[in-house]
C-alpha cells in the first residue's frame, strides 16, 4: 500500500478536491452544503482565506482539508477546521491523519484552540473521531441540519484546547 502523504493544496488540486467535495456532500448527511454549492464557490470557500491541505495517496487526492482563524479579532487565536474524505477511503485512517496534521499545523501557527462549529450529530464516525481526539461537545444546536434521509437532526459544536508546541516536549 502506498504511503499516505499530506501537503498543501494548489490549484491544481481542484478538480479532485471538487470530486471530493460532491462525493461527500451528495448523500445529505454529514455536511451543511447542498447542490447549489458550485464549483466557483467552492474554490473560493476553500482557497481563500483558510489554507487548504489534501491527503495523497498513490499520486490520487483521497482527502482534504481546510484550517484557519475561526474568527477574526479577538477571536483570532481559534481555529476552524473542515475536513472530506472521499468515500471509498473512509473508515481507512484518512480522516484520522487529517485531523491529526491539521491539530499540529494550528499548534505550530499559534492557535489556542480549535473549533468545529457544525458537527452533524448522526455522522457517528466524525463524532467519534473527534472525540477520541480530544474534542469536547460543546454546544448542540437542535434540529439545525437537515438531513437527507432524517429530516431535522442537531449540530454539535465541538472544542478542543491546543498546548502551545513547547508544552509538547516537555510532557
Amino acid at each position: 500500500m502506498d504511503t499516505l502523504h499530506i501537503r498543501p493544496a494548489t490549484t491544481g488540486d481542484l478538480d479532485a478536491m471538487w470530486t471530493i467535495f460532491r462525493a461527500v456532500i451528495a448523500p445529505g448527511d454529514a455536511l451543511p452544503f447542498d447542490e447549489g454549492f458550485d464549483r466557483d464557490t467552492f474554490r473560493e470557500h476553500w482557497f481563500g482565506a483558510h489554507a487548504a491541505s489534501v491527503a495523497e495517496q498513490g499520486g490520487e487526492v483521497i482527502g482534504m482539508y481546510k484550517l484557519g482563524a475561526n474568527h477574526a479579532g479577538r477571536g483570532a487565536h481559534v481555529a476552524s477546521a473542515t475536513y472530506a474524505v472521499a468515500p471509498a477511503m473512509q473508515g481507512r485512517g484518512v480522516g484520522r491523519r487529517l485531523v491529526e496534521h491539521s491539530l499540529a499545523r494550528a499548534r505550530a501557527a499559534g492557535f489556542r484552540g480549535i473549533q468545529f462549529n457544525y458537527v452533524v450529530s448522526t455522522n457517528g464516525g466524525a463524532v467519534e473521531l473527534y472525540r477520541r481526539l480530544g474534542f469536547d461537545i460543546v454546544g448542540t444546536l437542535p434540529g439545525a441540519f437537515r438531513h437527507e434521509r432524517l429530516g431535522w437532526v442537531d449540530a454539535y459544536v465541538m472544542f478542543r484546547a491546543l498546548e502551545p508546541p513547547e508544552a509538547d516536549a516537555k510532557a
